[in-house]
């Protein structure tokens, strides 16, 4: 029997995270398993690499200044062809919805080769919002083979639209797996700033927004709230590791610089990040992984986007939707501060988003099915 190869691709930090604990739980298995980064966003993806020890057999490194989403999508094809016709893999998998995981599936699919799509299913059914995510993971599931879906709402969607259920596994969200893997060592801040920060005095907020559909406006209605609250609660502060797209580090400047109680740092390591969580009093995030990662540390999130995919969440209770307006944002952290019965309510809503063990679910539906 020809002895099987997985292939997996990843060139996002968030996509690191969530398919390192995958790649480590294939090899464990005794299953070669050859990685590929994109490096498209390079420095924040070689930090994840650094703290799971993890190396790349190939880095495409396709970041040039300013690129545009076509130029992303034309050098990843190009690039992976070459890389699929050498290696031959069994399947090819994909994590999530980046320009990456789309670019890889086409280019997988155009080598008939079998695709299989972790955190498959998520949805919001508007085109551009979040962009261009949305569209990315459902041209993904067009193409796919295999379902590794983190919910029973993601089955559902991916079954509405004519999937076939034999390919569809339920198996929780690996981005679990990745936070409770480094929340069990013994680890105290690399970050400088954060190690100075007294988080029994003060009700820390862990900060972050990137997301394009809210470059401008938006992004500063979002931060003139959260000013407003440092303003007004002299035991807030605010931690905000700015991504490193000028956008928003402009718009971070423009509003939240020189403020006291406002920690403006470059973007830090992922065993920071989930310290981070694990000491904070509350999240505010428009990101995908952070809304399914501080609930496992019983950390309210307010979503700061007008649409999420995460409807479990929501649902759960440890999810409230907020959007980007000025006063929706203050108004909902304000309650949040003020009011113990709520912020117990979401603190103590039960995560959705899994248990742990999400890679080794997957192992073994690839063990089973090829």
């Amino acid at each position: 029997m020809t002895k099987k190869k997985i292939l997996a691709v990843f060139g996002t930090r968030p996509e690191a995270i969530k398919m390192i604990p995958v790649v480590m739980a294939l090899r464990k298995a005794g299953l070669e398993t050859v990685v590929i980064t994109t490096s498209q966003h390079k420095e924040m993806l070689d930090q994840v690499m650094r703290v799971f020890k993890i190396k790349a057999n190939y880095d495409l490194n396709i970041m040039i200044p300013d690129q545009t989403l076509s130029d992303i999508s034309i050098t990843i094809l190009w690039k992976m062809g070459k890389i699929l016709e050498k290696e031959k893999p069994s399947i090819v998998l994909v994590q999530g919805d980046t320009a990456t995981a789309f670019t890889s599936t086409l280019g997988a699919f155009y080598h008939r080769i079998p695709i299989g799509h972790i955190e498959a299913g998520l949805r919001t059914y508007d085109k551009y919002n979040p962009f261009p995510e949305e569209m990315n993971r459902q041209l993904i599931d067009v193409l796919c083979d295999f379902y590794f879906v983190p919910t029973r709402e993601a089955r559902q969607n991916l079954l509405r639209e004519g999937k076939l259920k034999e390919k569809i596994f339920i198996t929780g969200n690996t981005v679990i797996d990745a936070a409770l893997f480094i929340a069990e060592k013994d680890y105290k801040f690399k970050n400088k700033t954060l190690s100075k920060i007294d988080f029994i005095k003060k009700r820390v907020i862990l900060l972050t927004c990137h997301r394009r559909e809210s470059f401008g406006e938006k992004m500063e209605s979002i931060f003139r709230g959260v000013k407003k609250i440092v303003d007004e609660f002299k035991d807030v502060e605010i931690v905000f590791p700015v991504h490193l797209n000028p956008n928003v580090q402009k718009s971070a400047q423009k509003i939240l610089s020189k403020h006291p109680h406002i920690y403006l740092i470059k973007p830090i390591v992922y065993s920071d990040i989930i310290k981070l969580m694990e000491n904070c009093y509350l999240v505010m995030t428009d990101s995908g992984g952070l809304q399914e990662e501080a609930p496992a540390f019983n950390k309210p999130v307010l979503v700061l986007r007008d649409e999420t995919e995460r409807i479990e969440g929501i649902k759960a209770g440890t999810l409230k939707l907020v959007g980007t307006n000025e006063e929706r944002v203050y108004d909902s952290t304000k309650k949040l501060l003020d009011d113990k019965k709520e912020y117990q309510k979401m603190a103590q809503a039960k995560n959705p988003y899994g248990d742990g063990k999400a890679s080794q679910r997957i192992v073994r539906i690839i063990l089973k099915n090829l």
